[in-house]
């Protein structure tokens, strides 16, 4: 049966194919001779017909038809009950076929139809038996139908719906058709496979609007309006801020995320396609809303917006003069826990984030030098002691060295750089961070790279520690959180501020370039899981799969994430998603553009202030000398004149300051000295 496809699709759709029979393994790359046409290149190789499936060169189709039976469709119906299939977890060539009926005909049918129904019930109440529900139902819809087509109110349609499925082996295509139809029978939707008819099945799903196979339903308009797949086409909300243009329909884009479940949102992107511009902009609508703004940012991406706003700028270095210790105490107490015991378990996985992997044994020294550091502060398990002033990492640092162990000595020395070593100075002394503004942002960039997961935690966990102490509505922007998931402790932290956050009115964004660090292990996909807003933007061809496997991406939306352009993107909010397309204003890409050409040609443009022209100023007054003779005593008499040149002062317009100056200048009468 080779070939027969291919026979059939050439005499009834007229499209030239090649007349050369290929080998049954086609040449990885097509050779092209003089006489080839655009159909002869794009033509598939070979084509075998199976009984239950259809082979085009490597790749395997089967179709799926609803047939017309009583019980293949749902007796009640819902808006957008098709939903399911649109959005099924796997590329699917869906066609749907309406043929209009003409209501003369279906009046016929149906008065034939109701006759014999009355008929039936009539003769069963004759002989005493009950009639059938079934017959009564249909009667009863056939009843309300003919009122509604006499009265004009409705029209009848035949609907055929027809599903084909595309997968790379045989083993793929049934476990895809065997979910497929289970998800159509979770929606009372009865489907057969096309056997012996997959190829009419194929050609069916094709753009050629021919239906082979002509297997329909009838419907009415009602129950057909119904089935139009209004899926993932709206994002548009009453409140909120705006995101961005729908690229689908060209509709805004406005989102609460604090209306969500969760408030965090995850935004996953390569490097220069636009995230940091979208949270920035995010950031300045969400602070007209009376949010408060916590940034996490490496790179000094922050910097002009947190100054345009008004906002505080931390810098974390050895000449910053920012300090925060991670002993610090949050102080507020919880029912069920116990603050002491939830720092030390978070200095834990803070110092294994240090000292690198520690066994059982040097984890019980550390719990044990970790409680008497804090004893001898007077802070124990009682509520009331944790108020005094904590310890220091030099306090640990001293016990370790007073446990007199080797192991607790080894730990010692992991930790004596950051005390009295080249690290000193940066996390072993007192906090003096307190975030009072509405915009605060922390800066990393003065930090070595080694550094950087080491500051991320402690800033985290100084932030976490803040927001517990007072309820507010807050967003948290972890910028890079890929340096979070280089260590399956600092992940876990990261990932348990996530999922706690809701409590506390916190959403926790995360934004990274590096798919396949955060994605490498399942606790990156459970931060992605606890996030309510996924936004996806221009993607790496290497991480696509990735990606596409993670959030369950159609082929051509794989394609759109390969192709689109820098602010262009899929935007997830909980079950819907649409394309987005990031805009701003004028003013606010001034501030948060990132653009390193914009940013030289603002710097050049401030230096570029333009000076006033040359004045012309009023030469000085020369001395004239000149001789008058006394009359009385015949003496001559010498006298000097001051000459004042009286030119106009040049009339280029000047600032007020230089204008003032030369208004007085003018007004000053010249003098005449003896």
């Amino acid at each position: 049966m080779k070939f027969d496809l291919v026979k059939n699709l050439k005499n009834k759709v007229k499209i030239p194919l090649p007349t050369k029979v290929f080998p049954s393994t086609p040449p990885s790359i097509p050779v092209a001779n003089i006489d080839s046409t655009v159909q002869d290149l794009i033509a598939p190789s070979l084509i075998e017909v199976d009984f239950t499936n259809l082979k085009i060169n490597n790749h395997y189709t089967r179709t799926l038809f609803i047939p017309n039976q009583k019980t293949s469709y749902p007796r009640y119906v819902w808006p957008n009950w098709l939903s399911a299939l649109i959005n099924y977890d796997h590329s699917l060539d869906i066609s749907l076929y309406v043929f209009p009926v003409a209501s003369n005909t279906v009046l016929d049918d149906l008065r034939r139809k109701i006759a014999e129904m009355e008929a039936e019930i009539s003769m069963d109440m004759e002989r005493g038996r009950i009639p059938n529900p079934a017959t009564q139902a249909k009667l009863e819809d056939s009843l309300v139908m003919q009122e509604q087509l006499v009265k004009g109110m409705e029209r009848y349609f035949q609907f055929g719906l027809y599903i084909t499925v595309p997968a790379d082996n045989l083993d793929e295509l049934n476990k895809t058709t065997q979910g497929l139809k289970s998800t159509l029978e979770a929606q009372k939707i009865s489907s057969k496979d096309a056997m012996l008819y997959e190829e009419e099945g194929f050609k069916t799903t094709l753009p050629l609007c021919l239906d082979f196979l002509n297997c329909t339903y009838n419907m009415d308009t009602t129950v057909l309006a119904s089935t139009f797949p209004f899926a993932s086409s709206e994002l548009t909300a009453n409140e909120g801020i705006l995101y961005g243009i729908n690229e689908h329909n060209g509709s805004l884009i406005i989102f609460d995320r604090f209306t969500m479940e969760n408030q965090n949102a995850c935004i996953f992107a390569k490097s220069g396609s636009g995230k940091s511009y979208m949270v920035k902009l995010e950031i300045m609508r969400s602070l007209m809303f009376d949010t408060e703004i916590i940034v996490i940012d490496p790179e000094n991406e922050y910097e002009n917006l947190s100054k345009a706003v008004g906002g505080e700028y931390i810098t974390f270095g050895f000449n910053s003069k920012a300090k925060i210790n991670p002993f610090d105490l949050s102080q507020v107490r919880e029912e069920g826990e116990n603050e002491l015991n939830q720092k030390i378990l978070s200095l834990h996985s803070l110092f294994k984030v240090i000292m690198g992997q520690l066994n059982p044994t040097e984890e019980a020294i550390l719990d044990r030098a970790l409680s008497l550091t804090y004893q001898m502060k007077g802070i124990t398990q009682d509520p009331a002691t944790q108020g005094k002033e904590p310890p220091l990492m030099e306090d640990l640092y001293k016990t370790l060295i007073g446990m007199e162990e080797p192991l607790a000595r080894s730990l010692a020395d992991r930790i004596e750089k950051f005390v009295k070593g080249s690290f000193s100075g940066i996390f072993d002394q007192a906090s003096n961070v307190n975030i009072k503004n509405p915009f605060t942002v922390f800066s990393l960039r003065d930090l070595e790279s080694a550094l950087r997961p080491i500051a991320m935690f402690i800033i985290l966990d100084f932030i976490w520690t803040k927001v517990r102490k007072e309820l507010k509505k807050r967003l948290l922007v972890v910028d890079e959180a890929w340096f979070m998931m280089q260590s399956e402790d600092s992940a876990n932290f990261l990932n348990s501020i996530a999922k706690r956050a809701r409590k506390y009115y916190l959403g926790v964004t995360t934004i990274t370039q590096d798919v396949e660090d955060f994605l490498k292990n399942d606790i990156g996909k459970t931060i992605v899981t606890n996030s309510s807003i996924q936004v996806l933007m221009k993607q790496h061809p290497a991480a696509i799969e990735k990606v596409a496997q993670t959030f369950y991406l159609s082929e051509g939306e794989k394609q759109f994430l390969l192709a689109c352009d820098v602010g262009e993107g899929l935007f997830f909010a909980g079950s819907n998603h649409v394309a987005i397309k990031v805009v701003a204003s004028p003013e606010e890409h001034e501030l948060v553009t990132s653009k390193p050409q914009e940013i030289l040609a603002k710097q050049n443009k401030a230096k570029e202030i333009p000076l006033p022209e040359p004045v012309k100023e009023t030469p000085p007054p020369t001395k004239v000398a000149t001789q008058v003779i006394n009359q009385t005593t015949s003496v001559p008499i010498k006298i000097e004149t001051i000459k004042v040149d009286t030119q106009p002062v040049s009339q280029t317009p000047l600032p007020p300051r230089f204008k003032s100056e030369i208004i007085m200048e003018n007004n000053e009468k010249p003098t005449i000295q003896k």
